[in-house]
């Protein structure tokens, strides 16, 4: 059986069947989700997460998103895309200096990590988005 696939973005990362949307700063955070059984899909601007989003919705489960972005969507925005697509679509936002924003600019029912964060925090806040009832 294959590992759920993450998108991830940050200047990006990503999730499938199982996949989270990231960037290149998560490296150590890729690591530890291939550990947990998540077989991570990294990509290189929000707009490009969206449009992997809008072409293979099934085959992504999580988003994980840096707020700070390669290209001119930032984390937010690729959020809000994901509900409009998947309105209960997990997503965790990843953040040093925009974490403050997180209530105002995130959309509802989401994890925010503040970086630094422990690897395994990330792989925490995964498993516990896709496991809600």
């Amino acid at each position: 059986m294959a590992s759920p696939r993450l998108l991830a973005c940050r200047q990006f990362k990503a999730c499938t069947n199982r996949r989270l949307i990231s960037d290149r700063a998560l490296e150590c955070p890729l690591r530890v989700d291939s550990d947990g059984g998540f077989e991570p899909v990294i990509d290189t601007s929000g707009e490009e997460a969206v449009t992997l989003l809008r072409e293979y919705k099934s085959s992504y489960r999580a988003l994980v998103t840096d707020i700070n972005l390669k290209g001119k969507m930032d984390g937010w925005e690729v959020a809000q895309h994901a509900r409009e697509i998947e309105p209960e679509f997990p997503v965790v936002y990843m953040s040093g200096a925009a974490a403050a924003d997180w209530t105002s600019k995130g959309v509802p029912n989401t994890i925010m990590l503040a970086k630094p964060f422990a690897p395994a925090q990330l792989l925490t806040a995964v498993s516990n988005l896709l496991n809600r009832d």
